[in-house]
């Protein structure tokens, strides 16, 4: 009788640890963040999971306009034990049933997410947190913003250059979730969003419209494209003025409806500026 009791308290003490174990690795949280708390907004005092989620809400389509906003993320003074449900002060722990709300905690942006694998960091310059690894990381103060150690002789520098929306997507980048890439000409987008330009062949920077990878073998195509495309008698003494996204040069060149090439880097990401003084038409009428 005495053993199998002692048995049982074994039993119901290891199923207790068990259930400690399960609640401390359960899936809380939502499709930001991993973590065990929800946070209540001192801006409409209202409680998300996360700031996203709040941003996502306050800012949607169904919100009026005036009243759209996003949380003040180093304001956040309270939040929920998902637990529990005790709400307290920010903190890493549970106040009441002591469980780690997050692996990973930051005092300072009161933030929290158990997916350590994503190599959390606080950077200090930026003011906000990041992931990583802060050892495969600096802080370039020209650009006002993290950037990969592979980068740090190599990128152009551009005041504030992740402060600002990404130029496809809009999104705003400095604190974005998603992967960021940095063009040769030093602007900043998202990496999916470069991806997405890729499959509909566009490899120009859409803010300054630089060719941002080697277009050699483009060049000598349309090289080819525009020798076997002969223009009427009528266009073949046309001249334009060109300007060279790439190089910033202006040439004249002759017309041709393929496309333009710049006679100085051989770049044919051109535009067209203006015509010629004398035109072709003006030819016709003599």
């Amino acid at each position: 009788m005495e053993s199998g009791f002692e048995n049982k308290m074994v039993l119901d003490s290891a199923m207790d640890e068990l259930s400690q174990m399960e609640r401390e690795s359960g899936h809380f949280g939502c499709s930001h963040y991993r973590r065990r708390c929800k946070i209540r907004a001192p801006c409409c005092d209202e409680i998300f999971d996360c700031r996203h989620c709040h941003n996502e809400s306050k800012n949607s389509l169904e919100v009026e306009t005036l009243n759209r906003h996003d949380i003040p993320r180093h304001e956040v003074k309270r939040v929920i034990c998902s637990l529990c449900n005790t709400e307290q002060d920010v903190q890493q722990n549970c106040i009441r049933c002591g469980v780690c709300m997050g692996k990973y905690y930051c005092q300072k942006c009161k933030f929290f997410d158990d997916d350590v694998a994503k190599k959390q960091y606080h950077c200090d310059q930026c003011g906000i947190c990041r992931t990583g690894g802060e050892e495969n990381f600096f802080h370039c103060h020209g650009c006002g913003c993290c950037y990969s150690k592979l980068l740090k002789d190599s990128h152009k520098c551009m005041e504030r250059a992740m402060h600002h929306n990404c130029p496809v997507c809009l999104e705003y980048l400095f604190d974005t979730t998603k992967g960021v890439t940095v063009l040769p000409c030093g602007h900043t987008m998202h990496l999916e969003c470069v991806k997405e330009m890729e499959q509909h062949f566009r490899y120009s920077c859409p803010v300054c419209s630089k060719s941002y990878c080697d277009m050699s073998h483009v060049w000598q195509k349309l090289d080819q494209e525009v020798a076997s495309t002969p223009m009427p008698q009528m266009y073949q003494d046309k001249m334009v003025w060109i300007l060279c996204n790439d190089c910033g040069e202006t040439s004249e060149v002759n017309f041709h409806i393929v496309a333009h090439k710049c006679l100085k880097c051989k770049s044919y990401n051109t535009r067209q500026t203006r015509g010629s003084h004398s035109s072709c038409s003006s030819r016709m009428l003599r």
